[in-house]
């Protein structure tokens, strides 16, 4: 088939969080089956740059942009992906991330950037670039991408939409003038379009006019149609619940898999698991903690948000902090609230807690490589790819039940330990108590090390690699095309 997969973000073009991780997994792996997948995204300064060799094979005005925008063709670094960099210097030439300038802010014009973005997908989509090349269907991913589906659903040659949530809480809300800074049509203003709450919200345009929906969880899936974790937009989801299906993300083994790993210390498996103890030594090492192998290390990579529950592991882990039981390491940056409370507890526990705030992918995969559990006590998580990593690596996941965490992480309960089955510690409630009772249960695992050994080897043995998850996508797409 021939497929345009668009998004605002891919690995190692462009990274903010795991929707490049999957943009960046998913496309060669539905390539590995034979499908002319095409993969394109806004030219940022650093996509530019990390793409390599590029040519220009299209130029063409667009509706928002006072200059014409360009194409630019290359490849997905290491694949043989066709790569499209949508290139109007104006929307994207700039410093900072995609999304928000250096002091942190989003940027003001982030709706025409975006709505610049998705009328090239629709010029692209329906083969009106001079590239005599036309998809059967547009596989768009999150709220950058949300206006294609809407834009394209008024022609009628035009093909299948695919629209994936990958974090309903993004939703690229917008004030009321924007409908009318991006030239839409007057029908598309109301409940029953791209209005929400008397603003203008990308994410509808996906949710509403694409021909099918999905999220990268099945547990995912049916909690976003509670208002528990729809966002004002279950009753939206419920509607097309028949158009909805959920997909767990795979982890991308070519990149995380200790066996492989050129970032860690020493490259392990485990059929040869001892390179584990040297990575952890470096581990305790590069951020000036006791360098010793009996003291547990608890490690957690990711945003500082409220949704990753970032507080929870701060209060249940400074008690340990400060009775010896076990060290702490943190990577990731967000909320300044909790960037601070994370610097204060570090100088408080110097020895014993390392944070680093910002993003380093090699540190990534050191804390990966040298932790022994690695919290996820997310208050929702449509899918997670830490707990995948951590199985691979031997870091035992410590998880809260809910989204991808739930349909990946069996509880090391008396029953599952008993028949081999336990991968890592799963609880129920969003709160400290909750968090540090499942972190006990998994100190003790440790300090019976049979216990331990068995339950992380079970864990390495598990396979959720994307070559399964593309074969879903691919039926699911084969479903849309005949439809």
């Amino acid at each position: 088939m021939r497929i345009l997969f668009a998004t605002s973000e891919a690995h190692p073009l462009i990274k903010t969080g795991g929707l490049a991780d999957v943009c960046g997994s998913l496309p060669p792996a539905l390539k590995r089956l034979r499908h002319d997948i095409r993969l394109i995204l806004p030219a940022y300064p650093a996509a530019r740059a990390a793409a390599g060799k590029l040519e220009t094979v299209a130029e063409f005005p667009l509706a928002g942009s006072e200059q014409p925008v360009r194409i630019l063709e290359g490849l997905l670094p290491k694949t043989r992906v066709r790569l499209y960099l949508v290139d109007s210097p104006l929307h994207f030439d700039r410093a900072g991330d995609p999304y928000r300038a250096a002091d942190g802010r989003d940027w003001q014009d982030n709706h025409l950037r975006f709505g610049v973005f998705a009328r090239a997908i629709v010029k692209l989509s329906l083969d009106q670039a001079g590239l005599d090349w036309k998809p059967q269907v547009l596989h768009c991913n999150d709220w950058q991408t949300g206006l294609a589906p809407a834009l394209l659903s008024q022609h009628g040659e035009r093909p299948a939409t695919l629209f994936t949530i990958h974090n309903l809480a993004y939703q690229g809300l917008f004030p009321r003038h924007a409908h009318e800074d991006l030239i839409l049509p007057p029908e598309f203003w109301g409940m029953y379009g791209l209005e929400f709450h008397g603003q203008l919200s990308f994410i509808k345009g996906g949710l509403v006019y694409a021909d099918h929906l999905s999220t990268v969880s099945p547990t995912y899936a049916r909690e976003i149609r509670t208002a528990q974790f729809g966002h004002g937009l279950d009753g939206l989801l419920n509607t097309r619940a028949h158009d909805l299906t959920g997909i767990l993300n795979g982890a991308d083994y070519r990149h995380w898999d200790p066996a492989g790993d050129h970032h860690i210390a020493r490259r392990y498996s485990v059929e040869q698991p001892e390179g584990k103890v040297e990575c952890k030594a470096a581990l305790q090492a590069h951020f000036g903690l006791e360098v010793n192998p009996d003291i547990p290390i608890l490690g957690h990579v990711g945003r500082m948000v409220a949704q990753k529950g970032v507080d929870l592991i701060l209060s249940a882990c400074e008690p340990l902090l400060a009775t010896g039981q076990a060290q702490l390491v943190i990577l990731g940056s967000g909320d300044r609230t909790l960037e601070s409370r994370a610097r204060a507890m570090a100088s408080r526990y110097p020895g014993a807690m390392g944070l680093h705030v910002g993003y380093n992918e090699a540190l990534a995969h050191q804390i990966e490589a040298g932790a022994d559990l690695f919290l996820m006590p997310s208050r929702f998580e449509p899918c997670g790819l830490n707990q995948l990593y951590s199985l691979r690596y031997g870091t035992v996941p410590v998880v809260r039940r809910t989204g991808g965490l739930a349909d990946t992480v069996i509880d090391a309960d008396a029953h599952h330990m008993a028949e081999g089955t336990a991968t890592g510690l799963v609880f129920d409630g969003p709160t400290t108590e909750a968090l540090g009772e499942a972190i006990q249960r998994g100190l003790t695992l440790y300090r019976d090390h049979a216990a331990w050994a068995r339950l992380m080897q079970h864990g390495m043995r598990q396979e959720f690699s994307w070559d399964r998850s593309a074969q879903a996508y691919q039926d699911l797409y084969k479903r849309l095309v005949n439809r």
